[in-house]
């Protein structure tokens, strides 16, 4: 089969926008449900290549996604290729998910004076993976099952840790859950106040994401000047993907917040209106995850 002119195929940016839009329009938020039900990688993780590193940013959303959409268990992708060279094999029939790689090519250009102006140009590629649950032959840890886990309260403990390990003033009161940018603070109601310890941690999550964005850290502005305006949505779909994947490295199951779903409107209006700000999106929150990685000592970061 020929391929689609350049000009009429849909490019990749807005593959990948459109898809997280349908997700959005159904009510369904990609990124709250990155679990590994009874898998060796462990029950919640971030996507995982065959070598067990994990994915970052916008492949985080793309393949959490997928596995929603397809019922897969397992946290684990690798090629086509790949399974080939494990002595496996791709089942007929299978479709595998997109992931995406970016980079800059160096260009080297004349300008109007004659010399020699290095440019560098930005370019997104394409490749496909599978779920292990796609492939047959593989060896046997790739399908392996966990075996019972330790209590849970040890896990919550971990993430005390974490975020005390941070540097971020907590404070704790009241019955709303913010980042005040200015006093730089984070305000989170009473912990038994909460449903569940999950819902705390993954709310710390998120207003710990917020905090990032003080310009003594990453300096993230989207130029938000008013509450609910388009700034603010772009900086809460960061906070929400920081949470999610800030989770899945603490083995949190997330769920979404109920006073969050008034968000999906403006999300999608900013979706819509810029194909390619879910890969910006994705790309804050990977490096706002990584800054509080970051804060960690050596004992809780290994």
């Amino acid at each position: 089969m020929s391929r689609a002119p350049e000009h009429t195929r849909p490019d990749l940016y807005s593959r990948v926008t459109a898809q997280i839009v349908e997700d959005l329009q159904r009510g369904v938020r990609p990124w709250t449900k990155p679990w590994s039900a009874e898998h060796l990688a462990g029950r919640i993780t971030r996507p995982l290549r065959h070598s067990g590193q994990p994915y970052s940013g916008i492949n985080v959303v793309l393949l959490w996604a997928d596995a929603v959409a397809k019922g897969f268990s397992a946290p684990i992708w690798m090629t086509f290729r790949q399974a080939l060279e494990l002595g496996a094999h791709v089942r007929k029939g299978e479709h595998g998910s997109t992931v995406v790689y970016a980079n800059r090519l160096k260009r080297t250009e004349t300008a109007d004076d004659g010399r020699d102006v290095e440019r560098e140009i930005p370019f997104l590629k394409a490749y496909t993976v599978f779920n292990v649950e796609q492939i047959e032959g593989l060896p046997a840890h790739f399908h392996a099952v966990a075996e019972p886990q330790q209590d849970p309260q040890a896990r919550i403990a971990h993430a005390d840790a974490f975020f005390a390990a941070t540097g971020a003033e907590i404070r704790h009161g009241g019955n709303s859950a913010y980042y005040a940018l200015h006093p730089d603070y984070v305000q989170l109601p009473p912990f038994e106040t909460f449903v569940d310890p999950e819902s705390y941690y993954a709310t710390l999550a998120h207003e710990c994401t917020h905090w990032t964005r003080h310009p003594t850290r990453i300096d993230r502005d989207f130029g938000r000047a008013r509450w609910g305006d388009e700034g603010y949505a772009r900086e809460e779909l960061v906070a929400e993907l920081g949470a999610a994947f800030l989770c899945a490295d603490l083995g949190l199951e997330l769920q979404p917040r109920v006073d969050h779903a008034a968000y999906i409107d403006s999300w999608l209006s900013v979706l819509q209106g810029d194909k390619r700000f879910i890969f910006t999106a994705a790309a804050y929150a990977q490096r706002a995850a990584d800054f509080l990685h970051a804060q960690q000592p050596a004992s809780l970061a290994a």
